[in-house]
């Protein structure tokens, strides 16, 4: 039977994307086929937190089946057929859904402008129609604790005495000060659980984007980045410059008439000196500033948004405090912050069982990356990011830091990292950074290399050269427990990754050499591919030793370990060297390590394939269900994996090093940000070490 959810308020102004959102990560991280219901809909308008959801989540549900029917016609239906006839309707709609994905999450009506009376105990009613577990969520903004408290209880009173089954009940927007006063009171007043999230202030700033849209305006400078960017203030220009520049905050728009060049050259040469970076200029009264001045301020501050609109400063003022942030696919960060925010005040775990979300058989590539994220968060470590001025870094920082992940560190130059990220409107928040050339640890560093290299000669004075290098310094960083784990190679060879690591933090003392294994994320499993980045042509010792590695980074990473040989010949149907490697490697695991599963000599269709492992290694215990494939070589393996990748639309997470006594990992130089973060998350779970007690299944 399929299981639903119904997110609904009580009012406006609540914030309910906030939890929509985060209950659809939720279900997406055990789900396989979730689908999305909201039985009214505006009809003069996109609805953004569906395009967010589609495109987040990959959801190939047709939009038309999403929703029931429109506001307006609802209420007529409703006055003219009664609301019997209005909910028959919906039901049958709601079932369509249901009956093609394995749970729905409900989007509640939204209180605005519907002309629907009592529409609270609609919702209730459609829930308890739907069979829908109910969870209501209160706007705490700008109310005492008190205040919250009473009309959460009052909320779940009236869900509960119209039979309602309320797993939870959420209060959104709270003041942060207040926030542990409303959990404590709401814990003593109701029977379930109650979640209180704080209001963040960069949820509801509009971006520079949407003010455009809103106020008519044009765009006479400014790249997409700089539109993205969140306008969290807005400073009045109308003071002398030397005034005006006290004025200027973090992430404000600067709002002056068009023909105030010296606020506008003023304000673009604060933001590129990063003291501070706004959000953009904009120009009233459809003054439009020269062509000298409007090529001054592009190379001053390339991509910040310089925009003209016709009103003058009063009104603009007026339209401007009323636009409020909106959630929506073109606005990912905002969906990256509220979801750290759900996640930090909301217990994800308790909240999963109460909705009764089963885990799926299948783990699918999306399941396969929440878990990543999941895990790394649970027991947080500090990952060093070499590459801190590289934009794909920045983005992943980005990420990780509105979602918690873990701590960063980014090495450069200061100065020229947070201008970089200023000019992409990233807030690196609470990340450290640190410049190996001034750092006060480089001496430090250099005599401990010193020491490590004395033996092919290296001096402190060389030492003190080389660990200003970025892979040196955030290596000996690893390697001296100031951070603990180290990921590099946006634009750094592999060498220049790995090398470092090589001669600082060596190998395991149970690992013969350094290898790699990709997570190759198929639609509906994870395989582990060993070893198809580092090393060329192993021998059968070394072969041995790359199985037994990715055997245990298969288990860390909560995938059962049956190892498959690979070769291309099964079993004794074949020989020559080739073969004869693979068949001694395999007799070594076995030697080494009784307690694994291991077969080979073993094809590729053999070793997945159970229909041809029923005809050729019948009575195999790996055939036909492997999940760790050893390649014989580089060659083979790197082709391999690519072609996976390519032709089967499988996500391809690693490499991942292994073998090392602390985590470093390669990133490839064309790697996506998605990946860099993937990559992190694995970074981080390594450092925690142990294996996977409740990650998903990769059988």
């Amino acid at each position: 039977m399929t299981r639903s959810v119904y997110v609904t308020g009580i009012g406006r102004g609540d914030g309910r994307q906030v939890i929509e959102l985060g209950v659809m990560e939720l279900l997406t991280r055990h789900v396989d086929r979730v689908g999305v219901f909201r039985p009214l809909v505006h009809d003069d308008g996109p609805d953004r937190l569906f395009d967010l959801l589609r495109s987040r989540y990959r959801l190939t549900q047709p939009a038309d089946s999403v929703y029931g029917m429109g506001y307006e016609a609802a209420g007529t239906l409703q006055a003219e057929r009664g609301t019997d006839e209005l909910v028959s309707h919906l039901v049958d709609r709601f079932h369509a859904v249901a009956r093609e994905y394995d749970y729905v999450l409900v989007l509640g009506t939204d209180y605005a402008d519907t002309n629907l009376p009592d529409e609270l105990s609609l919702n209730a009613r459609l829930a308890n129609e739907f069979g829908a577990s109910v969870l209501p969520v209160v706007a705490g903004r700008d109310q005492e604790s008190e205040s919250v408290r009473a009309e959460a209880r009052n909320a779940y009173r009236a869900f509960d005495s119209m039979g309602c089954d309320v797993v939870a009940m959420v209060v959104n927007r709270v003041a942060p000060a207040d926030r542990e006063a409303v959990v404590e009171r709401l814990a003593a007043h109701l029977p379930v659980p109650c979640y209180a999230l704080p209001e963040d202030s960069s949820l509801s700033a509009p971006t520079v984007s949407q003010i455009v849209h809103t106020l008519g305006g044009e765009v006479l400078l400014g790249d997409d980045s700089g539109l993205a960017r969140d306008a969290r203030d807005f400073v009045f220009g109308g003071a002398m410059l030397p005034t005006f520049l006290k004025a200027l905050t973090d992430g404000c728009l600067v709002v002056a008439p068009g023909d105030r060049a010296d606020l506008i050259i003023g304000a673009l040469a604060a933001h590129s000196a990063g003291a501070p970076p706004i959000a953009g200029v904009l120009l009233t009264l459809g003054e439009r500033p020269g062509p000298d001045i409007m090529a001054l301020a592009a190379r001053l501050a390339p991509g910040t948004p310089v925009i003209s609109v016709p009103g003058g400063s009063f009104p603009t003022a007026g339209e401007l405090f009323a636009i409020e942030g909106k959630m929506s696919a073109a606005s990912p960060r905002k969906a990256e912050t509220a979801l750290g925010l759900f996640e930090r005040h909301v217990d994800t775990v308790e909240l999963t069982k109460r909705i009764s979300v089963l885990k799926s058989d299948r783990v699918t590539p999306m399941m396969f990356e929440h878990e990543l994220i999941e895990r790394s968060r649970s027991g947080r470590r500090r990952v060093v990011l070499p590459e801190g001025s590289e934009e794909r870094v920045l983005r992943a920082a980005d990420v990780l830091l509105r979602r918690d992940v873990c701590d960063l560190t980014l090495l450069g130059e200061e100065e020229a990292i947070r201008k970089r990220a200023s000019d992409l409107s990233i807030d690196l928040g609470d990340a450290q950074i640190i410049d190996p050339q001034t750092a006060p640890v480089r001496e430090r560093f250099a005599e401990r290399y010193a020491e490590l290299r004395a033996h092919k000669g290296v001096t402190q004075e060389l030492a003190y050269d080389v660990v200003a290098d970025v892979s040196y310094f955030g290596t000996l960083m690893v390697q001296e427990g100031l951070a603990d784990g180290m990921v590099s190679g946006a634009v750094h060879s592999t060498a220049a990754t790995i090398r470092p690591a090589f001669e600082v933090i060596k190998t395991k003392p149970d690992a013969q050499i350094v290898s790699s294994v990709f997570f190759m994320c198929l639609a509906d499993r994870v395989l582990v591919y060993g070893d198809c980045a580092v090393n060329p042509d192993p021998n059968a010792e070394q072969l041995a030793d790359i199985a037994i590695q990715s055997a245990a980074t298969a288990a860390q990473f909560g995938v059962e370990p049956r190892i498959a040989m690979l070769s291309y010949s099964t079993g004794t149907s074949g020989s020559g060297a080739d073969v004869d490697k693979v068949r001694k490697a395999t007799e070594l695991v076995r030697e080494r390590r009784p307690d694994l599963l291991v077969e080979g000599p073993i094809q590729y269709d053999a070793a997945v394939d159970a229909s041809v492992a029923r005809t050729k290694l019948p009575e195999s215990e790996v055939a036909g269900r492997a999940t760790v494939l050893v390649f014989p070589d580089l060659n083979t393996g790197n082709n391999t994996y690519k072609a996976v990748q390519r032709s089967a639309g499988a996500v391809a997470v690693g490499p991942v090093l292994q073998g090392l006594r602390k985590p470093v990992n390669d990133l490839s130089r064309g790697a996506l940000v998605q990946d860099i973060v993937n990559t992190v998350a694995i970074t981080a779970i390594q450092a925690q070490g142990g294996t996977a007690q409740d990650a998903p299944s990769g059988r």
